[in-house]
């Protein structure tokens, strides 16, 4: 399995002075994102028209709205996001989907499956011992054909 850095996410109640200070002190830009149920946008580090440039990913928090947030990434207590604890999750480009799904199985860890056709990635969530979320981002490829491949299993 190859596994490089995709992205780092920041939630916050402040998207402002986030951006501002990505934008500003780093140059990043702000550019595309799919359509999320939830506030955020995506910085990035090079030409809009490649998702891995975006290293780094502000989520919001609709204070009036968490819901689609909650649902999404899970809930977090707002007096932890200071420091360290703002820091939501860490990505990485993954290949090899199925032998990651079985290695997970046995280690009996037990992974959130979102599908971004957007920008076509099948995303695994997990936490570490430490409670740092992990994002391991795979072709959607991957995951069309082991649906297929499991539908002709059970058809069998």
């Amino acid at each position: 399995m190859a596994l490089t850095l995709n992205h780092y996410s920041i939630r916050t109640t402040d998207m402002v002075a986030t951006e501002r200070f990505y934008v500003d002190v780093l140059g990043l830009t702000v550019g595309p994102r799919p359509p999320f149920p939830f506030p955020g946008l995506w910085l990035y580090r090079g030409p809009h028209t490649d998702v891995a440039n975006a290293v780094v990913h502000v989520i919001g928090i609709d204070m009036n709205d968490p819901e689609g947030l909650k649902n999404y990434l899970g809930d977090r207590d707002i007096g932890s996001l200071h420091g360290s604890g703002a820091v939501d999750h860490v990505a990485f480009f993954a290949d090899g989907l199925e032998q990651m799904l079985d290695h997970l199985a046995q280690m009996k860890v037990v992974p959130r499956q979102r599908t971004v056709p957007e920008i076509h990635l099948h995303q695994l969530f997990f936490d570490d011992p430490s409670g740092v979320v992990v994002e391991l981002n795979y072709p959607t490829h991957e995951k069309y054909a082991l649906d297929k491949k499991l539908a002709a299993a059970s058809a069998a």
